[in-house]
Order: C-alpha cells, then structure tokens, then sequence
C-alpha cells in the first residue's frame, strides 16, 4: 500500500514515523536516527507530512519541502488529544498522523530562513533587556542597602553610575564599589549589545516593504512591526483580522456552558513576545491621547468610559486587526479610515 500520510515525530536523535494509507489504515511505523530521515524521505514518493510546531521544526520542514512533500506544522497543543492512553515517541507520531486527517485543524506557515534569523534579533534582543533589568535591579538593591536610592526608571540608573564613579563619596565603601563597578561595566556592555541588535533590526525594517507599512500604525514601531512581519509571514493563513487578534490572546476567554455566556480577561493565549509588543505600543498611544485630546475619537470615549488598561488591550486588539488588514491588502495605515460596504 502507498503511504500518503505521516506523522513525524521530531526529537533531538530519534525520530519515530506512523504512515496510512489512503483509507487511513497504518501501513508503515519506523523508528529513524537524525542521519536517516532526510535519506528514508528522500525515497518515499510525495505525501503529506505533519509535525508539531516545536524547535527544529521550521528546519525540517523546509528540508522535506524541497524533496517534493507537503508538509504541515500543527500546534502541538492541538495534537495532545489525539494521544491515546500512555505517552511514547510511536503513540505521539500516531497522534500526529491522525491530528493532520481533522478537516478543522489549524497548520501554522513554514517560515523563511529570512524569517527565523529576524526573530533570532527579537530574541536576543528581548534575552540582553531581561539582562539590563536584572543588573539595573541589583544595582540599585545593593546601594539602596547602603542608603543610596535613586528615582525610578531606567533613566534614573546613571545618576547611581554617576555617584559610584566619585571616589569621595563616604556613602559607599571602597570594597563595595569596586564590585558595583563590575555591575556597572557589564550593565554598559549589555547596552552597547542592545543598541546593535537595534540597528541591525532597523536596518531589515528599512528593507522590507511589509514592515514599513505596518511602522505607520500609531503604536506600532520598527521593533514591532519586524516582529510582525517575521511571526506572521503570510497573513492568508488567517481568515480575518479578528481571528489574528484572538491568535494573539487579545480577546476574552469563554467558558460558556448551558446557553449561558461567560467572557473573562484576555486568554494571553498565542505568542506572548508579539502580544506584549502591541500593548506597550497601545500603552503609549493611550498617554498621549489622555494629554492631548481625552474625548474627540473612538479611543478617547473608550477612556471615558473604560479604565485604562482595559483601554490599552482594546486598543492593541485594535492595531492587530489593523495589521492583519494592512498585510492581506497591501496597503498603509489611513487615519479615519471607513470600510466600503458591502455589495448586497
């Protein structure tokens, strides 16, 4: 019997393969070493190929690609409950092959090479802040130990620089300084790290046409629209910009039951890196809209009537349909925008 579909399941050495055949009868089960995939496909005629979206997995998928396969990446918390009773590498490549037969399951695109060395920025970058904040916070805990405490804000953080540079400050002990500089000379390193990851992300928002549209959004900059553009790579996967914005966790979580509806906080479901991106973003739309003009648009009625945050995820909800719409269209943000109608 030919196969036409696999279920691959992806590890760091072995890998396990479940097949079926056109009626969906197991025909093949192999277990493979990392060396032997690309070989054991290379032989198999074209099938249909599915793998949970894990690490390695945008990899492997480009690779079976080229050997002419159409291979389909699924979250793998979709394919968890197709796993029957205990949990072993065939159990999960037979989950995999069944998940990939369910005509409303949900794939997630293959990304570009492109695609995965931009978020490998965004990573590092977000990795070197998480860095600055950890030495920013020892910094001022140690010296705040000492009696010396400054203002908050990362802004804040030179004038203790400052004070550990002067030599005749009795504040602070020699011994202890002499430490602290060590924080300090690590806290300007990790900056410098910053700044360059920045140029280089604004240098591939400069190059990319997609990205500079998504920038003219109010809220969204460089940093989040290349986050866009290398997450998402093609919008058509979602059917609309509300489908996009609940991909994100920015819509209510439901556990409606017996006719009776029940809508929670955001289900911060979906990657957290882009949802965060989009409600500083929204954050800092909100202030200025508080300062400038509280109540002559959709957003500054929402402020009247809504506390802030819940404003600024409304809002951040608001930009990712908006992206999703720029994306699909090819087209710039339009202040005061209005959708024709629909032909009846």
């Amino acid at each position: 019997m030919q196969v036409t579909m696999i279920g691959l399941d992806l590890a760091k050495n072995v890998f396990q393969v479940h097949g079926v055949d056109a009626h969906e009868r197991p025909v093949l089960r192999k277990r493979l070493s990392r060396a032997k995939v690309a070989e054991f496909f290379a032989q198999l005629p074209p099938c249909r190929v599915g793998m949970e979206a894990c690490p390695g997995a945008h990899w492997w998928a480009r690779q079976l690609l080229q050997l002419g396969h159409d291979v389909k990446l699924m979250p793998p918390q979709y394919v968890r409950p197709y796993v029957k009773r205990n949990k072993n590498d065939a159990a999960d490549a037979e989950a995999i092959c069944e998940a990939l037969t369910r005509p409303s399951m949900r794939f997630v695109p293959v990304k570009s090479l492109d695609q995965q060395a931009a978020l490998l920025l965004h990573r590092t970058r977000d990795l070197l802040v998480a860095q600055r904040t950890q030495l920013t916070n020892a910094l001022r805990g140690h010296l705040a130990e000492l009696g010396v405490v400054a203002a908050k804000g990362i802004g804040r953080v030179r004038e203790l620089v400052t004070l550990l540079a002067e030599a005749n400050d009795d504040r602070v002990p020699p011994l202890a300084r002499e430490v602290l500089m060590t924080v300090v000379v690590q806290l300007r390193e990790v900056e410098q790290k910053i700044t360059e990851l920045e140029r280089q992300l604004l240098g591939w928002h400069r190059t990319n046409e997609v990205s500079r549209r998504l920038a003219t959004i109010p809220g969204v900059g460089p940093i989040t629209a290349t986050a866009l553009v290398a997450t998402v790579g093609d919008p058509a996967y979602f059917r609309s910009g509300r489908q996009f914005a609940a991909w994100l966790g920015l819509v209510p979580r439901q556990r409606s039951s017996g006719g009776k509806e029940w809508l929670g906080g955001i289900s911060k479901r979906g990657d957290g890196y882009l949802r965060r991106l989009l409600v500083h973003g929204a954050r800092t739309v909100v202030r200025w809209q508080k300062v400038r003009d509280p109540a002559s648009t959709w957003l500054g009625n929402l402020l009247t009537r809504r506390p802030v945050n819940v404003a600024t995820v409304a809002l951040a909800n608001k930009n990712a349909r908006i992206a999703w719409a720029l994306m699909i269209r090819d087209e710039t943000f339009q202040a005061g925008y209005v959708p024709k109608a629909r032909a009846a």
